[in-house]
């Protein structure tokens, strides 16, 4: 016994599952002291040191242990099973391999947190979703609120829905600052442009070939619509969405309505800028929200979806936005159906006013023009649109002409007052003509090159009839203007009367207009 123990120690015979990791998981098994998270790394680990080629016979095997089911049952069980765990492993897979990507990202990427989170507030927003896509640490990064102070969802053709655009303010929260939405039927116009912006996606065919008379595609096209609830998000959690919004753009939106865009506007009290477009609201009731809840608001650019049918606006309204809003410098109302005194109550009244846009209205004969340019509220304008204005009349253009050429509007830069079908005669605006000897342009384009004059009129004697009746026509306005030069300078005579004096009725003046005129 004692020579056993005296003996030199042998060395011991290496462990076979040292190397075999087949070998190795059925030694963790069958060691009771081995966890189970040491078990599944085992098993983990013998199954991916198979080799590629291995596929047939991993099939073969999967095969033969199916057979050994006797019960229907339990072979569709097993392959359930198997599905689901090579779904686990494949999701396990992707998901390691994202963190490796964001770890190596992390590390490689120079901008720290903050800075990446300010160079992606400056993308749109498209865009901004694709970085988010990229990796984890992008996405992170692009999650921050700040990143979604300025929403830019315009389309050009039907693609976001009212949860997109839900996500997207809830994700911006109280930083909101811009929203855009809608179809905008191309590129952003200039500021001076006056083609419209109205766009009716019934009956057309966008750029993906999609047509809405199509009853099969605007089924698949039905969730990519946004609907008169798209800014319910604004009013959520007690306003704060829409607390500090500046800038609110609304394009084309068919199923908007008036409700649903005055309670948006009514948790927008930090409104800067609106601009609605082709959306089917009144004008009265969207200017009374505005006057009742943005009375910041510098800029208001609204066309109508309906040209020269809008009729709402009253007086009332017109004075009640003047004394709420003071400090609105651009107003640009298109398309719609508007009257001199009213119009006039609007430029007279806001004494800050620089750019006005009433393109494309009816009713406007341009005798609210007269004295602005000497007088608070008009004498600021740098900005003045009137193209193709139904009613815009040869005899008021002229006299307005003549006033800047006297010395008023010193401030004017831009003014527009071309007519595709040429301007109304002082009888008859159904009689369109045109007379440059009566149009002192080339004298406005001598005595102030500082303004950019656009008159684009049908050539003169292009059509007989008219050329028959021109030089009639040159002589009784010559007249017209001389004896009512006097008058011009003076507020008398703003509205619309001369359309009654005439015998054709622009419109009808209510008595509680007439009362407001009258104060």
């Amino acid at each position: 016994m004692d020579t056993l123990l005296e003996a030199p120690s042998m060395a011991k015979r290496p462990c076979v599952c040292a190397n075999d990791p087949v070998l190795r998981h059925s030694h963790c098994c069958l060691n009771p002291r081995v966890s189970q998270s040491d078990q599944m790394e085992g098993l983990l680990e013998a199954f991916l040191e198979l080799s590629d080629s291995s596929g047939p016979s991993l099939h073969l095997s999967f095969e033969k242990l199916l057979d050994s089911r006797a019960c229907d049952s339990d072979q569709n069980l097993l392959i359930d099973r198997a599905l689901r765990l090579g779904s686990a492993l494949l999701e396990a897979g992707k998901r390691s391999a994202r963190k490796r990507a964001s770890i190596h990202n992390s590390l490689t990427w120079a901008l720290p947190p903050d800075l990446t989170i300010k160079v992606f507030s400056m993308l749109d927003t498209q865009s901004l979703c694709y970085t988010a896509a990229t990796c984890s640490m992008f996405h992170k990064c692009a999650m921050d609120p700040l990143c979604y102070a300025n929403i830019d969802l315009t389309t050009v053709v039907p693609k976001v829905n009212n949860a997109v655009v839900s996500t997207m303010i809830q994700r911006a929260g109280k930083v909101l600052q811009s929203l855009r939405l809608g179809i905008v039927p191309g590129p952003t116009l200039s500021p001076g442009s006056s083609q419209p912006l109205v766009y009716t996606i019934r009956n057309s065919v966008d750029a993906a070939g999609f047509s809405w008379n199509d009853k099969r595609s605007r089924q698949g096209k039905e969730s990519s619509i946004l609907s008169r609830s798209c800014l319910t998000a604004l009013s959520g959690d007690s306003g704060a969405a829409g607390a500090l919004l500046k800038r609110l753009h609304l394009y084309n939106i068919e199923r908007m309505d008036n409700t649903a865009l005055c309670a948006a506007l009514s948790a927008c009290p930090s409104l800067l800028d609106l601009e609605i477009v082709g959306l089917h609201v009144e004008l009265r009731q969207t200017l009374m929200s505005v006057s009742t809840n943005c009375h910041l608001i510098e800029r208001l650019f609204f066309e109508s979806s309906k040209t020269g049918r809008d009729d709402s606006l009253k007086s009332p309204t017109c004075v009640d936005l003047v004394n709420n809003c003071p400090h609105l410098t651009s107003l640009a109302l298109r398309g719609f159906k508007l009257h001199d005194y009213k119009v006039r109550i609007l430029v007279k009244g806001f004494h800050k006013l620089k750019y006005v846009d009433f393109s494309t209205s009816y009713s406007i004969t341009g005798t609210f023009l007269r004295n602005l340019g000497s007088s608070t509220g008009g004498n600021l304008l740098e900005v003045l649109l009137l193209r193709d204005c139904m009613h815009l009349k040869e005899v008021e253009v002229a006299k307005f002409l003549s006033a800047i050429i006297a010395g008023d509007f010193r401030l004017l830069r831009l003014l527009d007052i071309s007519n595709r079908e040429g301007l109304a005669s002082e009888g008859d605006w159904y009689y369109r003509c045109y007379n440059s000897s009566m149009i002192p342009i080339k004298q406005v384009s001598e005595e102030r090159p500082d303004i950019c004059l656009l008159a684009e009129f049908p050539s003169e004697g292009s059509d007989a009839s008219l050329s028959s009746q021109l030089s009639s026509h040159s002589s009784d306005s010559s007249v017209s203007m001389s004896s009512s030069e006097s008058s011009y300078n003076s507020d008398q005579g703003s509205g619309n009367e001369d359309g009654r004096e005439t015998g054709y009725v622009i419109y009808e003046e209510s008595s509680d207009e007439v009362d407001i005129l009258a104060v």
